[in-house]
C-alpha cells in the first residue's frame, strides 16, 4: 500500500534534489528486524528501578539526558525579560460563545525581537478558570477557524495548495483552511479553552529557517552560530515555544494552568511529546500520527526511518541524531521511553490505519512498553495486550486508538481527546 504521506514527501524530496528511489519504506511486518528495546527501569549501572521515587530521582533524569543529547538537543530556559501584550480582546466572539484573545509574547521583551502570536478562545459560559488545549498550527492562526477577526500571520510560510500561500505569505484564502483539524466549538461546549500559535513564529520549517528563528535570536552569534552536536534542533525549538505559551497561561486568570493539555499532529505531535517530556507543567500530552521521532519505535524500521527523516528534515533534530542513520539499534533510547518520561501524567497516542508511514503498530507498541513506568505509580496503562481494532479506543492513563483513514486529525480524534481530558480532569 502506498502512503499518501510518502507521495507528498517524494515530491518534496525531488524538489530539493533527493532521489525518491532512496526512500522506499518497508510496509511488511515480516521484514521488521528483530530488535531489543532498552529497559526504562534499568539504570546505567545495571540496577533495576523498583519504585516511583527512584524513577524520579535517577531513572527519569538519566533518560531525559539521553534524549536531549542524542535526539532533540539542548534548549535554553525561559528568557529573561519576556513580556505579554494583549493585541485584541473580544468577549462576543463566535456569536457570544467565547472570548477571543490574541496575545503577543515578546520572547526577549523587545518589540523588534522574536515573538509568538498566541490565539485563544475561552468559553464564556464555563466557570473560570478553565482547562486548556494548547497546540501548534501549520498555516497561521487564521487557518484554524473562519472567524474573520483573526489576524492573518505575516510570517514566512511554506507554499500550500489553493493559493492559500503566495510568495511564502498567507493569503485571505488561508482563513479557516484547516478548520476541520480544530474542534473549536466542540471544545468550547465541553468547557475547554483552545490556544494555538503558528509554529513558524518560533522557527520557519526549512533547513535555513533557524537563521531567522529563535535559535539564532537567542544565540550570541546569531545567524553565524555553529551548532554543537547536541544543540537544539527545530523540534526542540517548537517544543520550547509551547513552554513559552504555557508561561502566559500561568498568568491568565481565565485559564487553569494546572489543567493544560499539550497536543499536536504529525511533526507537531513530535514537538508536543518532547514538550510534555521536558516541561512537567503540562498535565496531559496528546500525540496524533507523530510517527518516527514521535511515538513510533525507531528500531522497527517500518515506514519512515531515522535515516529518512534526517535526510528529508535535517534541521529537526540535533546533529548527533544523524549518527544513528541506519543504526537504530545503537540508539541509547527508543520512543517508548519518551512516552514513559510523561508518567505519571496521562498521555494519549493515536494512529490511522492507512498512515503506514507513521507506523501505527510501532506507535501502539511504544505506548505499551511505557506501561512499566506507569505501574511504578500504581497506574493502569493501556489495559490491553494486543493492538485494538480500528476505531476501538483503549486505555486508562495511557490512551490509544487506531482511527480509520489517512494522515490527519479528525472529529473522531478530537472526540476521544476531549473525553480523555474530561475524564482525567473530573469534568462531565
Amino acid at each position: 500500500m502506498k502512503s499518501p504521506v510518502l507521495g507528498c514527501l517524494c515530491i518534496w524530496l525531488a524538489a530539493i534534489g533527493v532521489s525518491a528511489a532512496a526512500f522506499q519504506p518497508n510496509y511488511d511486518e515480516a521484514k521488521v528486524p528483530e530488535y531489543r528495546l532498552p529497559d526504562p527501569l534499568v539504570l546505567p549501572n545495571g540496577k533495576t528501578i523498583e519504585d516511583a521515587k527512584t524513577w524520579e530521582r535517577k531513572g527519569r533524569p538519566a533518560i531525559l539526558k539521553l534524549f536531549t543529547e542524542h535526539v532533540y538537543g539542548r534548549a535554553p530556559g525561559r528568557p529573561s525579560g519576556m513580556k505579554f501584550h494583549t493585541w485584541s480582546y473580544d468577549r462576543s466572539a463566535l456569536d457570544g460563545k467565547a472570548t477571543r484573545k490574541e496575545i503577543i509574547i515578546y520572547l526577549t521583551g523587545k518589540t523588534n525581537g522574536p515573538s509568538i502570536e498566541l490565539l485563544m478562545y475561552v468559553p464564556n459560559q464555563a466557570r473560570k478558570p478553565v482547562p486548556v488545549f494548547l497546540g501548534l498550527n501549520y498555516y497561521g492562526n487564521q487557518s484554524i477557524h473562519p472567524d474573520p477577526a483573526i489576524k492573518i500571520t505575516e510570517r514566512w510560510m511554506r507554499q500550500g495548495k489553493d493559493d492559500i500561500v503566495v510568495n511564502n505569505r498567507a493569503t485571505e484564502k488561508s482563513r479557516g483552511y484547516q478548520a476541520s483539524r480544530w474542534a473549536i466549538e466542540q471544545a468550547l461546549e465541553r468547557g475547554f479553552a483552545v490556544a494555538t500559535f503558528y509554529y513558524g513564529d518560533i522557527e520557519p520549517d526549512h533547513e535555513e529557517g533557524w537563521k531567522t528563528g529563535v535559535r539564532a535570536a537567542l544565540s550570541k552569534r546569531g545567524a553565524q552560530t555553529v551548532f554543537g552536536p547536541s544543540d537544539w534542533g527545530a523540534l526542540a525549538a517548537w517544543a520550547w515555544g509551547l513552554s513559552r505559551a504555557m508561561d502566559y497561561i500561568e498568568k491568565d486568570r481565565d485559564l487553569d494552568a494546572q489543567r493544560v493539555v499539550v497536543f499536536g499532529h504529525s511533526r507537531h505531535g513530535k514537538a508536543a511529546l518532547w514538550a510534555g517530556a521536558v516541561d512537567q507543567r503540562f498535565a496531559i500530552v496528546i500525540s496524533n500520527d507523530s510517527g518516527c521521532g514521535g511515538a513510533a519505535l525507531s528500531r522497527r524500521r517500518f515506514g519512515e526511518t531515522v535515516e529518512r527523516i534526517n535526510t528529508a528534515f535535517p534541521h529537526w533534530f540535533c546533529d548527533l541524531f544523524k549518527q544513528y542513520n541506519g543504526r537504530e539499534d545503537d540508539l541509547p533510547v527508543d520512543q517508548h521511553e519518551l512516552i514513559a518520561l510523561i508518567a505519571p501524567r496521562p498521555v494519549y497516542v493515536a494512529s490511522a490505519d492507512k498512515d503506514l508511514w507513521a507506523d501505527p503498530k510501532g506507535e501502539f507498541l511504544a505506548a505499551k512498553h511505557a506501561e512499566p513506568v506507569y505501574r511504578l505509580y500504581g497506574l493502569a496503562g493501556l489495559g490491553v495486550e494486543e493492538m485494538p481494532g480500528t476505531n476501538q479506543p483503549v486505555g486508562h492513563y495511557i490512551g490509544y486508538h487506531l482511527r480509520s483513514g489517512t494522515h490527519d486529525i479528525t472529529a473522531y480524534d478530537w472526540e476521544q481527546y476531549l473525553r480523555f481530558a474530561a475524564r482525567h480532569f473530573g469534568m462531565p
